[in-house]
C-alpha cells in the first residue's frame, strides 16, 4: 500500500477514532527522540558541511535544547482534527525569551511539523509576540507522535540552530509507511523529476526538474528567497538536514524548470525529502524518499514521465 492509498484509508476510517482509545498510548510510546551521534561518527562521516551541529557532533532536530537555547511549547498533547493553536518560545542562554532573531530564508523562524512515520508534512511560519511567544493556528490531521522543529537564527549568533520536540495526539493511530524510492512524483498536476548521486558523508547536489502537462515550468516564484526550499528527514530518529539551494531568487525573477540544492546526507540510510516550490501563487509540496550509501548510488529520472494517480493528500499551502 502507498503513502497515498494508506492516507485514504485513515480518512476513511477517521469516524471510527472514538473507538480507538487505546490510540493514544500507541502514539505516545512510537519511537522517543532517539541518542545523538557520537562525535567520533560525525567526524567520520564528515558531517562538518551540515551546519547546525553543535561542537558534540549532534545532529540538526534531535535535541530539545542547543548551544544554550531551548525550545519550549506551551503543551505537548493535542488532539485529532481540532484547529489548536500551537505556541511555544525559544529560550536563550539566560533563560528569557527570545525576542530578536536574524532572518534566514527571509523568516525570523521556520516551523516544520510531521508525525513521526514521516507523514502529514507542514512548513509554516509562525507570529512573534513582543513577549517572545511564537503561535500559529493549526491542526492536527491524525493522531500518533509528531515532531515539531523550530529553524532559526538569534540576533548576534552567527549560526542557524534546529530544536525539536514531540506532541502527543490522541486520535486514530494508522501507520502510513514510506513511499518506494522513485525519481519522479506527481503533485497537483505537476511533475517532479528528481536526480543526482547522493553518497553519505559527503556534498551532494540533487536537482529537481517540475514540469506541468508535459511541458517545462519556467515561471516559478520566488519561495524564501529562492526557487524552492527543502527539507530532508532521517528514516527513524528524524535527523534534520539544511539543504542549500544554489541559486538565490529576487522578488519579480522567473525560475525553472530545474532547482539545484547542495546537500550532505550524513550516513547511509533513508532519507524523506520535501521540496516546496512556488507557482501561479501557490505553494506545494513535493515528496521524494531517497535511500543513501557509502558509494553513491546514482538516481536517474525517467525518459518519460510516467502517469501518477493524483494524491488524495493534498499539500497545496497559501502564500505566507
Amino acid at each position: 500500500m502507498n503513502r497515498a492509498a494508506a492516507l485514504r484509508l485513515g480518512a476513511f476510517a477517521g469516524a471510527l477514532a472514538l473507538a480507538f482509545g487505546a490510540a493514544y498510548g500507541i502514539g505516545t510510546a512510537v519511537d522517543p527522540i532517539a541518542a545523538a551521534d557520537t562525535p567520533s561518527q560525525s567526524q567520520e562521516m564528515g558531517m562538518g558541511d551540515m551546519g547546525g551541529h553543535d561542537a558534540g557532533g549532534q545532529l540538526p532536530g534531535l535535541a530539545v535544547s542547543d548551544a544554550g537555547y531551548t525550545f519550549t511549547p506551551a503543551t505537548t498533547f493535542s488532539t485529532a482534527g481540532t484547529k489548536t493553536a500551537l505556541r511555544f518560545t525559544i529560550t536563550g542562554p539566560d533563560g528569557k525569551p527570545v525576542t530578536q532573531y536574524t532572518k534566514t530564508h527571509e523568516k525570523d523562524l521556520h516551523l516544520i511539523v510531521v508525525r513521526r512515520d514521516l507523514s502529514g508534512f507542514h512548513h509554516v511560519h509562525p507570529t512573534l509576540a513582543a513577549d517572545g511567544t511564537w503561535s500559529i493556528p493549526f491542526t492536527f490531521t491524525a493522531g500518533g507522535t509528531w515532531r515539531m522543529y523550530a529553524d532559526f537564527q538569534p540576533a548576534g549568533l552567527d549560526k542557524n540552530i534546529t530544536l525539536g520536540t514531540d506532541v502527543n495526539v490522541s486520535g486514530l493511530y494508522i501507520p502510513v509507511p514510506l513511499n518506494d524510492p522513485a525519481a519522479v512524483t506527481s503533485i497537483h498536476g505537476y511533475d517532479v523529476t528528481l536526480a543526482g548521486t547522493p553518497v553519505a558523508g559527503k556534498e551532494s547536489q540533487l536537482t529537481f526538474k517540475i514540469t506541468k502537462n508535459g511541458k517545462p515550468v519556467t515561471d516559478l516564484q520566488p519561495y524564501l528567497g529562492a526557487f524552492g526550499h527543502l527539507v530532508s528527514l532521517r528514516s527513524g530518529d528524524l535527523a534534520y538536514l539544511h539543504n542549500h539551494p544554489a541559486q538565490h531568487a529576487e522578488p519579480g525573477m522567473k525560475g525553472g524548470p530545474s532547482i539545484d540544492f547542495m546537500t550532505t546526507f550524513p550516513t547511509a540510510g533513508t532519507y524523506s525529502l520535501f521540496l516546496d516550490f512556488q507557482h501561479a501563487g501557490a505553494v506545494h509540496t513535493a515528496e521524494f524518499t531517497v535511500k543513501v550509501d557509502s558509494t553513491g548510488t546514482t538516481i536517474v529520472p525517467p525518459t518519460a514521465v510516467p502517469a501518477h494517480e493524483e494524491e488524495a493528500h493534498e499539500h497545496e499551502q497559501p502564500v505566507r
